[in-house]
């Protein structure tokens, strides 16, 4: 069939059997993503009472708030950052390697998640622009582990789990969800335990405790441990086979890697792997690319963009949307300790019962029902949900919460398991070695365009708390996960075939981008 069953090197990745190190990359670009999703996620379970800590009027009888300007720049400054990220690192790990910057992401997450709880001066101006300044550069360094991570996964993978791989390195992104609520949830219990509160409606200045400024800090600053805990191990790990021998034209060095972590002998083909890499040298933007991958790449870029615009606005104000489930009181009901505390506990409940399943799901149906299915499906079933919750709003939010918890939870899980992660494991699998990781950076950057979209427009209508605005986002975000739905027939099924055939690679015409039904 292909050139590809000629490479040693290739053939020995997609037929090896699952071993400990393959469970050993998994955890450490993991815990990559859990460090990612805890540091973009746990602003939301704090950002109330920012607001009541800097920005209280006596005058408005109410809890302090930050404007929506100040509220969106907060929660979405870290996606720009994000952006960015991607796009830097994504290029540099196809043109340097994608050891040698992965590295890098993880010192500046470490580094800026801790001093994301600094403050250069006490006015509200110099603690809210030293928070934004650098949640900035966390979100760029949680930008560059997306493409390094996904496209070192795939790279390592064997074909016949390769995507349980690459999701279940996205599913740390649910854990790491789980323990911004619980950590958040933990701290501020032990704050509740420690200082008197009482409620606002009560007294208006004890209820926002002095000592809550330390609380908000401590829960970002924690982000760093994990990156800080992991980044040893990433740094042992060797570059890519695939990088190795077809990018860098080092057969001897490829096969000497993958001998030592696959614990197999490879023949080193410096002949065979020099052959390989002449007839693959066409750039990004050259007409062959385009005419190859194009539809791919539209594909990708445009689900992510569609998903990322629901997904980030549920996540980011869920916050607002938990008072009009009941799952915590009105604002002027509790004290800002009381009011991190039961954000936290609604956040870490929906994300354990609806959020976090959905990944795992993915992981162990993805190589039973593929990735274009999976895709579909979830996309179908969030824009049913969701404009279920639009329709039907005023009736569940006054007479049935439970339904409401359930289908909002609902929503959660069919973009876990579905479009949330599959768009994170088919760019990581559509595209050449050459330029894999830079589009999976530009697929998830098209993401994160969605994900300000959704934090920057859609977030304004919930932040009064207005049942019509609510409403309007909630059919809005079906609408888009509908679009989603349609564009997903751009990408192709990918399960069961090697990185180079999918893509061309191996002199095949295997990458042709009909959507065709495929057996593994």
């Amino acid at each position: 069939m292909s050139n590809n069953n000629g490479l040693a090197v290739l053939q020995a990745l997609d037929s090896a059997k699952t071993q400990w190190y393959h469970i050993t990359a998994i955890i450490i670009a993991g815990m990559g993503f859990f460090t990612d999703a805890y540091d973009l996620f746990c602003i939301t379970t704090v950002s109330k009472l920012l607001g009541r800590l800097y920005y209280y009027n006596p005058q408005t009888g109410k809890p302090g708030k930050l404007p929506h300007n100040v509220n969106n720049f907060v929660v979405g400054v870290a996606l720009f950052g994000t952006l960015s990220g991607q796009l830097v690192f994504g290029w540099l790990g196809d043109k340097l390697g994608r050891k040698k910057v992965y590295g890098m992401t993880l010192i500046l997450m470490a580094s800026c998640a801790i001093c994301s709880g600094l403050s250069f001066g006490s006015t509200n101006k110099a603690v809210i622009g030293t928070l934004c300044f650098f949640r900035f550069w966390l979100g760029f360094g949680i930008g560059g582990d997306y493409p390094l991570s996904a496209t070192i996964m795939s790279e390592y993978a064997n074909r016949r789990t390769r995507g349980a791989f690459i999701a279940a390195v996205f599913a740390m992104q649910g854990v790491g969800i789980i323990f911004a609520g619980l950590v958040s949830m933990i701290l501020s219990k032990f704050f509740l335990l420690k200082y008197e509160t009482v409620a606002f409606q009560d007294n208006h200045i004890l209820s926002t405790q002095p000592e809550a400024d330390y609380l908000w800090r401590i829960v970002l600053m924690l982000g760093a441990l994990p990156a800080i805990l992991t980044f040893y191990w990433r740094m042992k790990m060797p570059e890519t086979g695939r990088y190795t021998a077809l990018i860098e034209g080092n057969a001897k060095q490829a096969a000497a890697d993958m001998t030592r972590v696959l614990e197999i002998e490879i023949q080193a083909e410096a002949d065979k792997i020099a052959e390989f890499k002449a007839s693959n040298e066409y750039s990004l933007w050259s007409r062959e690319f385009f005419s190859r991958h194009g539809r791919h790449l539209i594909g990708t870029m445009s689900t992510w963009f569609l998903l990322d615009i629901a997904f980030y606005s549920q996540n980011l104000t869920q916050k607002d949307i938990y008072p009009a489930m009941n799952l915590v009181h009105k604002d002027v009901e509790i004290s800002a300790l009381r009011e991190v505390f039961e954000t936290s506990r609604a956040m870490f409940v929906v994300a354990l019962l609806g959020t976090f399943p959905g990944y795992w799901f993915t992981v162990f149906f993805i190589e039973r029902l593929g990735r274009f299915l999976i895709q579909l499906v979830g996309f179908l079933m969030m824009s049913i949900f969701m404009l279920i919750i639009g329709i039907k709003y005023d009736y569940l939010k006054d007479h049935n919460k439970w339904l409401f918890a359930v289908l909002y939870g609902l929503t959660f899980f069919f973009a876990n398991f579905g479009p949330n992660s599959t768009t994170f494991v088919l760019p990581a699998e559509l595209f050449p070695t050459r330029v894999r990781s830079t589009c999976h950076a530009m697929s998830a950057a098209a993401g994160k365009a969605g994900a300000m979209v959704g934090a920057f427009v859609l977030a304004t209508y919930t932040l009064d708390g207005d049942p019509k605005k609510i409403r309007t986002a909630m059919i809005i975000m079906a609408c888009t996960n509908m679009l989603g739905f349609f564009c997903t027939f751009l990408v192709t099924e990918t399960k069961g075939r090697s990185l180079e055939e999918i893509s061309g690679e191996d002199g095949g015409t295997n990458n042709e981008t009909e959507m065709v039904s495929r057996q593994s």
